[in-house]
């Protein structure tokens, strides 16, 4: 087992915890900058996928994950990053001018819905998200001299003084940059003090509330900030998928994100890289999946949405903690293997918050 010996306090707030985790993250990262030499065009644009989904799960990890505030509306804010950014560049922006008044946009627009719906919680909040993106979703569709309605809307090519991220290639490295810097300033903003308010929240509005913390204006916040890393990836989805229409940004979509924290493993942003592989190439397995099937059942309709919704269900009841969790089980077990106990990694029984008071 690795023990870490801390000899100053500045090693507690370090990204990284000691030279093994340096090592292997510059190695991850150094495999992910050689991929496209290796891959076709295909496999990047679907990394590509990846990438922007991971961005979009660190802004509704931040919300459902450290703030403990469900969201099921987050498709309503893709939707919102990815119009803006697209009516900046069709009325001449730069690039890096749209993308950024894209996401001011789209956290102000979550700031003011967060105002009257964060005075909810549990399920009233979660139905509440879902009203406004089904709100937003209407908007899109009737909007026409905006939004093209049904009929869609172009998305100009994305170009950064003078550079075309037209080509694969070049896309998957920009998404790469992206995220990156989006997974920097999440880390520092859960080290800052508005980051441990939001996680103080989590574990105990009342506790949190008793030390001074504000819980309405900190939510309020959490839910801006969740919006704009989404509007950040609304602007990337929508040169990814180059036409945008309203059928991009339903339910299902919403169903999907969610889906993505909570396999991921909630409380991690590691979790959130995990849970966007898992998203990303699920489609995939359930088109290759429907070629195999007999045509009765591969054609049912909604197979697809039916399948997320198993594999939520089976996650939140077998492993709660998803893969991040599972991942962090198994890496301890060879840690102290041979020496383990059997009874550590029994899954403990959980109460709910009502029943903690006996």
């Amino acid at each position: 087992m690795y023990f870490i010996k801390k000899t100053s306090y500045q090693q507690d707030i370090d990204h990284f915890k000691h030279n093994g985790q340096r090592f292997w993250y510059g190695l991850l990262l150094l495999t992910i900058l050689l991929t496209p030499t290796t891959l076709s065009d295909f496999y990047l644009g679907e990394l590509s996928f990846v990438f922007i989904y991971a961005i979009v799960g660190i802004g509704l990890m931040l919300l459902v994950g450290y703030t403990g505030l469900v969201s099921l509306g987050h498709a309503a804010f893709l939707a919102i990053g990815a119009y803006t950014h697209a009516v900046m560049l069709a009325a001449g922006l730069p690039f890096l001018a749209s993308i950024l008044i894209a996401t001011s946009f789209t956290a102000l627009v979550g700031g003011i819905v967060g105002i009257p719906a964060l005075r909810m919680t549990g399920i009233y909040l979660a139905v509440a998200t879902l009203a406004f993106a089904i709100i937003v979703e209407q908007i899109i569709t009737h909007w026409e001299s905006v939004t093209g309605g049904f009929r869609g809307m172009a998305v100009a090519d994305a170009e950064i003084f003078g550079v075309s991220f037209v080509d694969a290639t070049s896309y998957y490295y920009l998404c790469l940059v992206i995220l990156i810097a989006c997974i920097l300033l999440a880390l520092n903003l859960l080290r800052s003090p508005s980051g441990r308010a939001m996680i103080a929240i989590r574990d105990s509005e009342i506790s949190a509330q008793s030390m001074g913390i504000n819980l309405l204006r900190t939510k309020s916040i959490a839910f801006a900030i969740s919006a704009g890393f989404t509007g950040v990836a609304g602007a990337l989805f929508s040169h990814r998928i180059g036409y945008l229409a309203p059928d991009s940004f339903t339910l299902l979509t919403s169903i999907q994100l969610l889906l993505m924290v909570v396999v991921g493993g909630l409380g991690s942003l590691q979790g959130v890289i995990y849970g966007a592989i898992f998203i990303g190439m699920l489609p995939q397995a359930i088109a290759v999946m429907k070629d195999t099937l007999p045509a009765v059942i591969g054609q049912l309709p909604g197979l697809e949405p039916g399948i997320f919704g198993l594999v939520l269900v089976l996650f939140l009841i077998y492993e709660p903690l998803g893969i991040h969790g599972r991942w962090q089980k198994i890496r301890r077990y060879f840690e102290e293997f041979p020496l383990y106990r059997k009874a550590t990694y029994k899954r403990q029984r959980s109460y709910l918050r009502t029943e903690r008071v006996r």
